[in-house]
């Protein structure tokens, strides 16, 4: 009897689940940033090429104005 009444309460024991909910959460959330910087990163290249092109363009012409 003691051991069918340890694997009853092994079967309801949930201590462990919270751990392994938290892990799968935790590992959804750094994918979701992972896609996040990946998409954002290559606007953010593409606008900071561009704002380096006009500083460098209006840089050139203020230059050629003194």
């Amino acid at each position: 009897m003691k051991l069918l009444n340890f694997f009853k309460s092994f079967k309801n024991d949930e201590s462990g689940a919270v751990t392994v909910d938290w892990v799968v959460l935790t590992a959804a959330i750094v994918g979701l940033g992972l896609v996040v910087m990946t998409t954002v990163s290559t606007g953010m290249r593409t606008a900071a090429t561009s704002i380096s092109t006009d500083l460098g363009t209006n840089m050139t012409s203020a230059a050629a104005l003194n």
